[in-house]
Parts: C-alpha cells; structure tokens; sequence
C-alpha cells in the first residue's frame, strides 16, 4: 500500500466523517423535533381531554334532570331502578352494570393465590404464596387499593370504561359452577370468566351481548392466561373503533428491608416487538410516550418481583410512567401504562393476553422465549458482564444451590472456584511486581541521573530501554488487573439482584440481599450517605481491601514513586465503598470480603514459589541477549531505510 493509496482512504474516511457531521441534525434540532412531536400530542390529548369532560359534562346534567323528572312523577320505581336509569344518559348501553355489588371470587394455584372482583372484572389481589416480605408478612404483588386497570373504547358517542362497571361471574367449566372459589394443582388448569353485559332494558340485562373476561391458570404456573372476547357487540362498539385502551396504574407495594435499594431497582421494563428490552430510568421520575411504536410486553418491574403483561400481538402507542410516591413508607413508586390494543369490531372477537405474576428468577423468566429474564440487571450494557453472569455464575450458582446448603458456603465455593480459575492471571500479576522490585536499586539510579523535570522525557526512554533489555513488561501487572474488572462488576450486579439470596440467613446477616446490621444509631440519627446503621460485612470489606492496597503498594513500590498521587486515591477508594456498600446487599460485602481474604492467601503461596534472586539472574540474562525486534517494530524500521531516514541501531 503506497502514500497514495493510503491518502485516497484517509480523504475518503474524512468525506464520510464530514458528511455524516454535517448532513445530521444537531442535539438542538433534535431536541426541537422531539418537542414539537411532543406538543402536538399533547395538544391533541388535551382537546381530546377536553371534549371528553364535556361530554361527561353534559351526560351527569342530562342524568340529574332525568332522576328529578322521575322522582317528581311519582311513579313507583325502587331506587336502583331510579339509579339506572338516571345512568343511561351517561353510560347508555352499559347503565345497568353502573350499579352492583363488589363480590370477589378466587382461584388458586401451588404459587398465586388470585382474587377478582365483580367491579371491573379485574384482578384485584395476587398473592405470591411461597414468598414472605421483609417483615415476615404474606407478599402481594396486587392489592385493591392501588390497582386501576380497564378498558376504554367509545360506544355511542360515550366513552365506557369497563374498570368502573359490574361483571357478572360465570364458571367455564360447568362441574365448578357457582363456587367462588377454585383452586388447582400440578399439571392441571382451571378457568374462570367474568361478563359485562348490555342492558336490555331499565332492569335486565341482554344475555346475548356481552364483553367476557376468561382467566386461566394452571397449577404449577406463575403466568396466567387472560382472554378478552366481545359477543354481539357490533352495534354497541363504536364500528369506527380501531382500537381499544388499556388504562393500566398501580401503586407499588414495599417488599424488602432497604426501602432506598428497592425503589432503586423498581421501574417499567418493557420489551420492542423484535427489538431490545428498555426501561424508564430507575432514580428519578420520568413519563415517556412512544407514538407508532409496538411492544410485545410491559413489566412493572420490582427489586426481585415483576407483574409482567403480554401481547399474543402487540400493544401500540404506548404512553408509559414511573414516579416515586412521596407519601408513607409502604409504597415504593407509582407506575402507569396506557396502551393501544389493535380491534376490529365483529360479531365474535377474541383478543388473548397473558400476565406474569412472580420472582425475577433468570431460569424461569428465560423458559418462555420472551426476554424477559432481561429485568434481571446483571450487565446486559456490556456484553462480557452479561456472559460471565449467565454462562458462569448463575450455572455453578444454581448447581449448588440445589444441594440445599446455606448460600453463605456456596458464596465462599463461588469465590474459591473463580480464584483457582484466576490464579494464572494473579500469579502472572505477582510476577510482574516481583521483576519491578528487583529492578528498583536502577529506577533508583535513573531518578538521580535525570532529577530536573524537563529531563522527563529522557527519563521515561531510559526505564523503557531498561525494561526491554531486561525482558520486562511494564503492562503485565495491569493487564491481568484489566482482565478481572469485568468478573468484579460483574458480581456486583449479580449480587443485589439474586432472589437466590433474598431473606437467606448467614452468620450475623438475616437477608443476604439486603444489609446487614450489628447497630443502628439511636434516636432516628442518621450519618449522610452512609445510613442509620453500621454494615459488618461492609466494614470487614472495607478493612480488608485496606490491607489489601498496602500489600499491593508494597509489590508495587517503583510505580506508586513515580505517581505518589495514586497512593493516595488507592487508599481513599475502600473508604468511600464503605459508605456505598453499607446499605447494599451484604451478599456482596461478604463476597469482595472473601476475595480479599483469599487474595492474600494466594499471594503468600505465590511468594513462596518465586525466588527473587533467580528471578534477578534470569534478568540479567535476559539484558545480556541481542534485544528481538517485533515484526512492527521491524518493518517500520525498513519503511524508514526505504525513504534515507537514519534507523536506530
């Protein structure tokens, strides 16, 4: 490849480069454009807001006047006659179900317990059985009381929303007729339905036109089957109607110990149809609406919990919100979905969904084909993090929990087993350090040789020709440093996001997936950034890589003198863990605890098998051999003598 040729691709890179600069909108242009999508949407949603509250407006006039001109005729009607049909103003086909009773039925499986309620045809409680929150309570992943869920569609220039009307029970399976509630086991399933019918009159129900709820569940499952159907609604449904609106909000409930850690890892996940899992941001509070995009699937999404809803198709036009609720300390955030569901009105019309009601457990989210064990934040960002958590410690994680031991031994045999898979790299490390210490007695020289600054430059040539003489490395220690970083931040986001862990007593620990307390400060006293409470594992971590920063400044003296500033930082960072890793998980603590413990025991075995004085001679060897050119080295080299410029020798 001559100049030539490498000028050509280099102009050509740049014409590229520049053309790509220039022909892009910038940051300001693209922030404007995503205002201005923004604005229109909003505008449009405000009018439709507006038009909406008129409407409702002018219904709950029209149903005033027409209560006062019944009561007034005197005619004698009960008072729930009169209340429907004051209602049909308002609700027109679906007065009747305005008014009824909030009954609720069940059904059970080995892992949920499910209740559902008359008023809205909705799920109105899930308990997840075999799970307990932090303070030993039944865990509910749905309560009553913080769970909106319906819906919206126009019908006769009204818009119904089913969240607010009565449903009718009805069983599938006519042997478990009239019983409220069911429950099923192992391979089987059961199923039950919920029906909202249209009024046939001022006091009956049409039983030929009707929306119906089936939910169906089997008995070793956390995901639940739920099919909408609508019957004869076609001169109900608006036929113009493309679409039907779910209104989806929950306020979440709190499940662990550490509330600030919980509310940390809570926010909506939700998965792009044939695309890429994303979330809203877990640390503040954010509202995204994404207009013409389709998802497979919404999850509000818990430290180790999620309540997950599934598209057999897709959602559309999904406007998706996360915000931390400021008020008690029971509630972690409060999350809304508001979702496009794509219908046509026909005679019959089916529309299935399925909704995942369990723990983020990586193998039984991964079972179903969908994404979703990617809720689980184990360095999905970084290719590498993720691999060495799924193909590495999960595996070998699971495989010993299964004999049923305490984890704080499998966390110790996890620890064990990545040193001796390590131990090349730390012996490798260590030897590098040795060879920098027994070149000291000449960097020392070097220093007095060349001690102004502007003979800096002089300086560093001279140790790297000292270095290549004697066949030293200066990389080698940081390299093998460099190729651990990925398995340590690794674990640290396996750790906190275990379920493995959650509520598993070790030692002093009571919840290896919350933290650890020996003391908590009296009186509500509280230290900035570090917490109401003292973390053991925490502190013995912190001590311990301490210690663990002196031995290695010791092996590593000649490069802490050339940068004495670094010394400095090597000791601060510990200090500032500790007052990260007090409110973390103390499965982490303890973990890093056990790395720091075991990296000293390799270091003394390691210095037992190096001699230093044959590691001297063999230095000195080396500095006695012709010094190897690399082939780069060598063809630069001739690249020079091909245009007369003088080479080195």
């Amino acid at each position: 490849m001559n100049r030539n040729t490498i000028i050509g691709l280099v102009l050509i890179f740049g014409i590229f480069i520049a053309y790509s600069y220039f022909m892009s909108p910038s940051q300001e242009q693209m922030l404007a454009q995503r205002k201005k999508a923004d604005s229109i949407y909003l505008v449009n949603q405000l009018k439709r807001e507006s038009e909406i509250k008129a409407i409702a407006r002018d219904r709950a006039l029209e149903a005033a006047r027409q209560k006062e001109q019944l009561v007034a005729s005197g005619q004698n009607f009960d008072s729930l006659t009169i209340l429907r049909m004051s209602m049909r103003a308002e609700l027109g086909p679906f007065a009747n179900a305005a008014v009824g009773k909030d009954t609720f039925y069940t059904i059970e499986n080995d892992l949920l317990k499910i209740r559902i309620s008359s008023l809205g045809g909705k799920i109105s409680s899930v308990e997840v059985k075999n799970y307990l929150t932090w303070d030993k309570k039944p865990l509910f992943l749905v309560q009553k009381d913080s769970l909106q869920f319906g819906f919206s569609f126009f019908s006769n220039n009204r818009i119904i929303n089913t969240g607010k009307l009565y449903f009718q029970p009805f069983w599938p399976d006519a042997k478990e007729a009239g019983k409220p509630a069911l429950r099923v086991t192992g391979k089987d399933s059961v199923s039950f339905g919920m029906r909202l019918f249209v009024a046939a009159s001022d006091s009956a129900f049409d039983p030929e036109k009707y929306i119906e709820y089936i939910y169906t569940i089997r008995g070793d499952e956390y995901m639940l089957g739920y099919r909408i159907r609508f019957v004869n609604m076609t001169d109900v449904v608006d036929p113009a109607t493309k679409f039907l609106v779910l209104n989806w909000n929950e306020n979440l409930s709190r499940q662990e110990r550490s509330l600030s850690q919980e509310r940390m890892n809570t926010t909506v996940y939700y998965k792009i149809l044939d695309d890429e899992v994303d979330y809203l941001s877990e640390s503040k509070d954010e509202e995204k609406v994404m207009k013409n995009e389709r998802l497979k699937w919404v999850s509000f999404k818990q430290q180790f919990f999620s309540t997950t809803l599934i598209a057999d198709d897709f959602f559309t036009d999904p406007g998706l919100r996360v915000a931390t609720l400021p008020g008690p300390r029971s509630y972690l955030k409060s999350m809304s979905a508001e979702l496009a569901i794509p219908f046509v009105p026909s005679e019959k019309k089916d529309i299935s969904l399925s909704v995942y009601y369990g723990p983020n457990k990586f193998y039984g989210l991964k079972k179903y084909h969908l994404d979703m064990e990617k809720i689980i934040p184990l360095g999905w960002g970084f290719f590498l993090m993720a691999w060495i958590n799924i193909y590495a410690v999960i595996p070998v994680f699971t495989f010993l929990g299964n004999f049923g031991w305490n984890y704080g031994i499998i966390i110790l045999i996890l620890t064990i087993l990545l040193k001796i898979v390590l131990f090349p790299i730390a012996y490798k490390t260590y030897k590098s350090s040795a060879k920098m210490r027994v070149l000291k007695p000449e960097m020392d020289e070097l220093s007095k040789k060349f001690p102004k600054k502007e003979d800096a430059m002089k300086k560093q040539q001279a140790t790297m020709d000292l270095y290549k003489k004697a066949g030293v490395n200066p990389m080698a220690g940081c390299i093998p440093l460099l190729l651990q970083m990925p398995i340590l931040i690794a674990m640290f986001r396996f750790f906190p996001s275990s379920i493995e862990l959650r509520q598993q007593a070790f030692l002093w620990a009571h919840d290896l997936s919350s933290y650890d307390s020996i003391w908590t400060f009296p009186g509500g006293f509280s230290i900035p950034y570090y917490g109401d409470h003292v973390s053991l594992f925490a502190l013995l971590m912190t001590i311990s890589s301490i210690l663990y920063t002196k031995i290695n400044d010791q092996m590593m003296g000649t490069t802490q003198q050339q940068m004495p500033g670094m010394k400095t930082m090597m000791y601060l960072m510990p200090l500032m863990f500790l007052f990260w890793f007090n409110d973390y998980s103390s499965g982490l603590s303890y973990y890093y605890l056990l790395a720091n413990l075991l990296t000293f025991a390799q270091i003394y075995v390691i210095r037992a098998t190096i001699d230093e004085k044959k590691l001297h001679a063999q230095i000195e060897a080396n500095r006695k051999k012709p010094v190897k050119k690399s082939g780069f080295q060598k063809r630069l080299e001739d690249m020079a003598k091909q245009r007369g410029y003088p080479v080195k020798k």
